[in-house]
């Protein structure tokens, strides 16, 4: 027997007896006085069934009914009641309850025999707790019990270790089971997928007997996962010329990010055509918004502000205006940005940390410090938004760039220490190499070195802008420094 923990559950006499009075469908008809009281407690149950059906995603429902099954003692009566409760606990934002519950009936109602619905939920509240050795334990309970060739226990068991990262458990209780259906296949592909063993998902992909888009998607969205663009984007072709397989919202939510990292316009405008056919467009945000996104990175800015534009007024949001601005930005154009920016909260947006981040860069490409300076001021002192290391590091290098050095090496120093990073201050060794500036250079490398020693680039750039002042004795005592404390020098590559 699992050891019973104190449950977060109210004892009896703590227990509202309201709970079915606060109902009006609970009240007693005529009909309802006139029945058997065995056909009363059938009533009741039924009713209590169907009002954790109806809100699976409310907390306070599954804690109601549970309060009123121990005040009538009635929690042991039926199964199907218990299980239900259990499958909202398990699935709820804290599974710990649907343990609890277990804990708490079993060590009460010794008779109570649970089916393989139960073990199953079980299961599936310790994947969603990560609690792999919890779920073991279940594991030989449900084997003891005789439910190791149920598939819906062991489908349970394959997610179960396959989130967790149990690979070795995952296959082998996958091996083992005598009947495999679809769901068991796509969640052994689709989780070994997301846990970056690629090769083995796609020998269980060509093995599996009934491919649907599940498997399809999860295996694209596997090689995007681990940036291997070109085989995800195979894949899509083959799912949708070979096999005839129409993608979901899912599979074109999955292909666009390897499309925009090979940068295939082509590409984007043969899914953007194909989705318009197929009513994608029209029927999901997340889809236009990931078009937009896509447009922008592929180089073509003008296809993504056009496609921005044909999306109505009141299906655009926040990540809509922020993924337009964040393409103004990637292509330098810090003007439209800012304009985009003050359009945005006329029609009603607020901005957050993401849409700030965005413009900030926008300003720092396009040169418009003093914007990007009030924007900075805005986020902080009127929308109450903590800036991060990342809204730092765009305003060191607007800054930078503008040849504002000691502003930026302030800006630096503002940082607070608990996200202070190397990246921030090696951004403004760049703008000292490129503006010549030895004296702040000198003091921005001695930040890095208290922070990093061992990156070879950051010596390279400071001896040359000694070199470049004429100081080549600094310079080739910082050069014999970098070899004597064997630092990492990143060899150059090219694409072409």
């Amino acid at each position: 027997m699992l050891k019973l923990t104190k449950p977060p559950f109210p004892s009896k006499n703590k227990i509202s007896q309201r709970f079915l009075h606060s109902f009006p469908s609970s009240s007693p008809t005529e009909s309802q006085l006139s029945l058997s009281p065995q056909h009363k407690q059938n009533y009741q149950k039924y009713f209590l069934f169907s009002f954790l059906n109806k809100n699976p995603t409310n907390l306070r429902v599954p804690k109601q009914v549970h309060s009123h099954l121990l005040t009538t003692a009635s929690i042991s009566h039926s199964l199907r009641l218990f299980n239900a409760l259990l499958r909202c606990y398990s699935f709820s934002e804290n599974p710990n309850d649907a343990i609890f519950l277990y804990q708490q009936v079993q060590s009460c109602y010794l008779y109570l025999k649970f089916d393989s619905f139960t073990y199953a939920f079980l299961i599936k509240a310790c994947a969603n707790l990560n609690d792999v050795v919890l779920g073991k334990q279940f594991h030989g309970v449900e084997i003891k019990m005789g439910f190791e060739s149920h598939p819906y226990v062991q489908t349970g068991l394959v997610n179960m270790y396959v989130e967790s990262g149990g690979s070795v458990e995952c296959k082998k209780v996958f091996d083992e089971m005598p009947d495999k259906n679809r769901v068991t296949w796509n969640v052994m592909i689709t989780g070994l997928a997301k846990q970056g063993d690629i090769e083995f998902a796609r020998f269980l992909f060509e093995k599996m007997p009934d491919r649907d888009i599940v498997s399809w998607s999860g295996m694209i969205d596997g090689y995007t996962r681990m940036n291997q663009y070109r085989k995800a984007l195979g894949l899509f072709r083959r799912m949708v010329v070979d096999d005839v397989v129409e993608p979901s919202y899912i599979t074109v939510l999955a292909i666009l990010p390897a499309v925009w990292n090979i940068g295939d316009i082509k590409m984007c405008r043969l899914i953007h055509g194909y989705g318009e056919k197929r009513g994608f467009h029209v029927s999901d945000i997340r889809i236009m918004n990931s078009f937009i996104d896509t447009y922008a990175k592929c180089g073509c800015m003008m296809s993504a502000l056009r496609f921005f534009e044909e999306i109505s007024a009141d299906m655009k949001n926040l990540i809509s205006w922020t993924s337009l601005i964040s393409g103004f930005a990637l292509h330098g154009m810090g003007k439209e940005a800012v304009e985009s920016f003050q359009r945005m909260e006329q029609v009603g947006w607020k901005p957050n940390r993401v849409t700030f981040l965005s413009v900030l860069n926008a300003c720092s490409h396009g040169g418009l410090v003093e914007e990007g300076l009030k924007f900075f001021e805005k986020m902080v002192n009127e929308c109450q938004i903590l800036p991060g290391v990342k809204h730092y590091g765009c305003l060191v290098d607007m800054l930078g760039r503008a040849g504002r050095l000691e502003e930026a090496e302030r800006i630096a120093l503002e940082i607070p220490r608990e996200i202070a990073s190397d990246v921030v201050w090696r951004i403004l060794l760049g703008a000292c190499s490129f503006y010549g500036n030895v004296e702040v250079g000198e003091r921005v490398t001695t930040k890095i070195m208290e922070i990093e020693r061992g990156y070879g680039g950051d010596y390279v750039l400071m001896s040359n802008i000694l070199a470049g002042a004429g100081r080549f004795r600094d310079a080739e005592s910082l050069r014999r420094l970098m070899d004597e404390r064997n630092t990492i020098k990143v060899p150059g590559s090219s694409l072409v």
